[in-house]
């Protein structure tokens, strides 16, 4: 098939791998949305990825994407460096968030920044605001916000959080269930896990066959097998 050609209409329900010039067929009158633009009177994909339909809109998301932070976003940071008193935090975004002294948890005396956070340490926070650059802000002031000094860290595509949450919290209770263990899905990619090592692994195993396959559907369906092997 040529990279410009159009691939004959998938079975119901089937998943639309695209790729950069491929042709959008069968949607006369759509609107073209994110990853599509119109060229001669044709959709035309921008970028790899899924195809998608909403309503009149017609877009493509993404395989893999960067995070890009907002406002009230909870998410797992690394402490990559520090000044007398901000941290450099490593949001898997662009650039790094800043965490200022005045935003964390405790007390900190101007200097003294490391005797709290360390470089390499895993925190969970919150974007307090983000500029016009997209350059952010975090905040560990707040219910729940912490230095994670247990479990492990997983990465996974930010574009595939809802699949791993699931339709009102179902798959993410799914992953606890499978493991007995503690989850926190930060809205970076970065989720965390505490439990048993024998747990983590499972849900491990899990996040891995979300990563690899939620662009197929019957996701929900493999999860509860491998649950029940």
């Amino acid at each position: 098939m040529s990279e410009d050609s159009t691939p004959p209409e998938q079975a119901s329900g089937a998943v639309r791998l695209v790729h950069p010039g491929e042709r959008i067929g069968g949607h006369d009158g759509a609107e073209a949305g994110h990853g599509i633009r119109r060229i001669d009177g044709e959709l035309v994909a921008m970028r790899m990825g899924t195809l998608q339909e909403n309503g009149q809109t017609v877009s493509v998301e993404p395989l893999s994407s960067r995070y890009t932070p907002r406002a009230g976003d909870l998410v797992i940071g690394l402490v990559e460096g520090m000044t007398n008193n901000i941290w450099f935090m490593d949001i898997g975004a662009s650039f790094n968030a800043i965490l200022p002294m005045s935003l964390a948890p405790w007390k900190v005396e101007f200097g003294a920044v490391r005797e709290h956070l360390g470089v390499g340490e895993a925190v969970l926070c919150r974007v307090q605001e983000v500029d016009e650059t997209h350059s952010a802000v975090a905040t560990m002031k707040g219910m729940g916000l912490r230095k994670l000094k247990s479990g492990m860290l997983e990465t996974i595509p930010p574009h595939i959080i809802p699949a791993v949450i699931g339709k009102g919290g179902a798959m993410l209770q799914t992953l606890k269930d499978l493991g007995d263990c503690r989850i926190v899905v930060g809205q970076n990619g970065r989720v965390w896990l505490d439990g048993e090592q024998d747990g983590m692994r499972e849900i491990r195993s899990a996040l891995k066959l979300i990563r690899d396959t939620a662009h197929l559907p019957g996701l929900k369906e493999r999860v509860d097998a491998l649950a029940g092997e």
